[in-house]
């Protein structure tokens, strides 16, 4: 979700998906296809979010239009099979 702030800022809001390998927490914007990682869940957090930030300073418009208004649904399945 992108959100025009007064100073001509932009607020965007993108999900991120955790995952431990390893000894390390990986962290994955799948919005963007941006990742990173940490050695705790918010180093990851954190490190993510540099990324991203990154990644929109340097993102050119055609590559942000395609960003969904609306939050993403994330779940999580239980199969037993």
């Amino acid at each position: 979700m992108a959100v025009i702030l007064g100073t001509g800022a932009m607020t965007y809001k993108l999900s991120a998906i955790i995952e431990r390998e390893d000894k390390l927490f990986c962290a994955l914007c799948p919005e963007l296809d941006v990742a990173s990682q940490g050695v705790s869940v918010e180093e990851a957090i954190a490190n993510l979010k540099e990324a991203v930030q990154l990644y929109l300073e340097t993102a050119s418009a055609s590559e942000l239009s395609g960003l969904s208004s609306t939050a993403p649904l994330i779940t999580t399945l239980e199969i037993t099979t």
